[in-house]
């Protein structure tokens, strides 16, 4: 029986999938490898490259024009600038893939002989040239994971490459592709061989194009979610279907890895006489954020880097950022966080990934706190707000300001430490939604537990600014009419200087929106 795949290339004999080759444009992939152009593949980890380019060798294997090999460079990261270590390694997984994909063991021997007359600077292109001449058709070369090579071993392949293109198709591949996750322009290679960072671009300035493996369209996703109800009988609800493409707009590991936990994880879901609903998609995504899997951890890996923090701070805050180089604002794209909306301005790529920043980031408060006993529930075990209210503004009194040097963002300390604590009283029995985008000046909460949706806003008030009630109350009134809620929390931040401790200036009163709804005012 096949599944939903997260691991690896797809096979379609054992895992859902659409025919790879129907991703990109095809006819112009073929019409470049024609023209005998170099050209770029690039899309964020596990989007279905890899399965892309094995398909596109075994199309080009069968028609027979091209002799074509797919292979996989990451064995060279660990070469780092060894450049000796490193193209071994890379002329290794190319002799490995000719005789795995072509049956053709003779390119060891070619190696070493190269080997020893060029030296490791010229190897690749020595055995490449070899190759090529002993060829009966032109070869068409896949290399992928080609940004995991580091510093002068990054630049000896580019620029081996780049000595052999002018003896293209006779004497050098026809072809060859470069797969990774960025496009090679915006590499910034560090080499101890040379004085200052060199780019991609002139490094390989013989690259004609570079392609983006783009994610699922709402078509796609859904075609993919009904191969399961063509092969086991169990439907998806409309619901189900639509919350998959609002969760993941179309990423391919979240589509895969959802479908994936809420049918073949999910006891419930297991039940193929029983279709897969709504709620057993929100669950599965719940699961997936609470356990941290690989895909989303690598992902809150990447906030520790400085041109990340760069882009992501001033968004959760609210704020406009100052000027961010281009370089960073591409990285967070090609890495797949950020996506442009039709407007041109960045948000994040999906609500799964808006769901897992924050809460990333939050941890480390999260993990920090004191054991808080949970008097905001009711002897029936329902959420009271109003001691929700009064155990936040204790525990904000006694512990905020110490847990801010825990949250990893200084500019947003504050809404770390409130997340991390509001986390703890949903922890096994609700939710908590966040809304944020860059320029927006807030943050939104939406607290689910039980029966209780409970709608908050986060303000900051900083140096030579007004104070941002009037604001506040405006927004989240749209905000809570969005919910459909007639009551809830506007907290701000008071973060200018000279301020009294948050022990003696938290305090919460009442205020109306102008539309007469009940705000409860916290100011810490």
């Amino acid at each position: 029986m096949r599944f939903f795949n997260t691991e690896g290339p797809v096979r379609p004999d054992r895992h859902y999938s659409l025919p790879p080759l129907s991703r990109w444009d095809l006819d112009a992939v073929l019409a470049l490898i024609d023209q005998e152009k170099y050209f770029l593949l690039h899309a964020p980890r596990q989007t279905g490259k890899t399965t892309c380019l094995l398909a596109l060798m075994e199309h080009l294997n069968r028609e027979g024009r091209y002799r074509t090999v797919y292979t996989n460079l990451e064995t060279a990261q660990t070469a780092r600038e060894d450049v000796a270590l490193g193209m071994r390694a890379i002329c290794g997984a190319i002799e490995a893939a000719a005789q795995l994909y072509l049956d053709d063991a003779r390119l060891a021997a070619w190696t070493e002989d190269a080997w020893s007359r060029r030296g490791p600077n010229g190897v690749l292109t020595g055995l490449l040239e070899h190759w090529s001449q002993d060829s009966p058709q032109p070869l068409v070369l896949l290399l992928d994971e080609v940004d995991a090579l580091v510093g002068d071993t990054l630049i000896s392949l580019l620029r081996q490459l780049r000595a052999g293109y002018p003896q293209r198709p006779a004497a050098f591949p026809h072809t060859v592709i470069l797969c990774g996750v960025r496009d090679l322009r915006d590499y910034r290679i560090h080499a101890s061989g040379e004085a200052s960072p060199i780019t991609g671009g002139s490094a390989f300035n013989i690259k004609a194009k570079s392609l983006r493996l783009g994610d699922f369209s709402p078509a796609e996703a859904r075609r993919l979610l009904l191969e399961h109800t063509a092969e086991t009988g169990q439907a998806l609800t409309p619901e189900a279907l639509a919350r998959v493409w609002a969760l993941t707009q179309g990423q391919p590991w979240l589509v895969n890895a959802l479908a994936y936990r809420a049918c073949f994880e999910l006891r419930a879901g297991r039940d193929r006489a029983q279709p897969i609903t709504i709620d057993l998609i929100d669950q599965a995504k719940e699961a997936m954020i609470v356990e941290r899997v690989t895909h989303l951890d690598q992902l809150a890996d990447k906030l520790r880097e400085e041109r990340v923090r760069r882009v992501i701070e001033p968004m959760l805050a609210g704020t406009t950022p100052g000027v961010i180089p281009e370089d960073d604002r591409q990285y967070l794209i090609d890495l797949g966080l950020l996506r442009r909306e039709g407007s041109g301005g960045l948000v994040i790529a999906n609500p799964i990934y808006r769901e897992v920043l924050p809460r990333a980031l939050a941890s480390g408060p999260q993990d920090s706190l004191p054991q808080i006993a949970p008097t905001w529930l009711d002897p029936d075990g329902r959420l009271n707000p109003e001691r929700l209210l009064d155990a936040f503004l204790s525990f904000w009194r006694q512990h905020g300001e110490p847990l801010f040097n825990s949250a990893p963002y200084h500019e947003i300390a504050p809404h770390l430490v409130l997340m991390a604590f509001l986390q703890r009283v949903v922890n096994g029995g609700g939710t908590l939604e966040r809304e944020y985008a860059i320029g927006a000046g807030r943050m939104d909460l939406c607290l689910r537990y039980g029966a209780l949706t409970l709608g908050m806003e986060l303000k900051v008030w900083r140096d030579g600014k007004p104070d941002p009630l009037p604001e506040g109350l405006d927004q989240l009134e749209g905000y809570l009419s969005g919910l459909g809620l007639d009551s809830g929390w506007l907290v701000i931040f008071d973060r200018r200087t000279g301020q009294p401790p948050l022990a003696e200036r938290t305090a919460s009163t009442a205020a109306s929106s102008a539309q007469g709804r009940r705000i409860r005012v916290v100011r810490a």
